[in-house]
């Protein structure tokens, strides 16, 4: 399912026009990525929850050469599935 499709099923199953649902999803992607890069969390119950999370800084290889490289400290976001979730995917 891409984007539009996601859009097209949320129109049909609220009864809102197409431009009005894909207004609220980009409003509801920008405010969980604003939140997240904050440092925030988003935690929507039976879903799962949105966070950032850093990475230690640490020595890798050089795929080509093999020899060590460092590889620097970073930040990246999270997404951590509910149970409900979870449960819905696991059989």
């Amino acid at each position: 399912m891409n984007r539009q499709d996601l859009i097209d099923a949320i129109a049909a199953q609220t009864e809102t026009s197409k431009a009005a649902t894909g207004r609220l999803l980009d409003t509801l992607i920008q405010i969980i990525q604003s939140e997240v890069a904050r440092g925030g969390v988003v935690k929507l119950n039976g879903f799962g929850t949105f966070e950032k999370t850093s990475a230690a800084a640490r020595t890798g290889r050089h795929p080509l050469t093999g020899g060590p490289i460092k590889i620097p400290s970073t930040c990246k976001p999270k997404f951590t599935p509910g149970t409900a979730f979870k449960e819905l995917v696991k059989d």
